[in-house]
C-alpha cells in the first residue's frame, strides 16, 4: 500500500514549513516514547535518532534558503 503525502512544487517558506511540521512529528513520536520508556539503551537511541532529525532539518532550511526557485517536494508512505 502507498500513500502519497506531498507531491508538488513550493516556494522556500512554504517548503521550510512543510518539512518542518513533518519532523516536529516524528520529533515528538521519539519524546513521546522517551517519556513512557526507561530502558536506557532505547532512550539514548531515540535522542541520537532525534539529533539526526535536527540536523537534517538544519541541511535541509539551508539548502531550500539558497534555492532561487521553487522547490519541488515528493514525500510518499509505503506499506509493506
Amino acid at each position: 500500500m502507498t500513500i502519497q503525502l506531498i507531491q508538488g512544487q513550493f516556494n522556500a517558506n512554504e517548503a521550510i514549513d512543510i518539512i518542518t511540521k513533518m519532523i516536529h512529528v516524528k520529533i515528538k513520536y521519539h519524546e513521546n516514547k522517551i517519556a513512557g520508556n526507561s530502558n536506557e539503551e532505547d532512550i539514548k537511541n531515540r535522542e541520537t535518532k532525534i539529533k539526526h532529525l535536527q540536523k537534517e532539518l538544519f541541511e535541509a532550511r539551508k539548502g531550500i534558503l539558497l534555492k532561487k526557485e521553487n522547490v519541488g517536494i515528493d514525500a510518499t508512505i509505503n506499506i509493506i
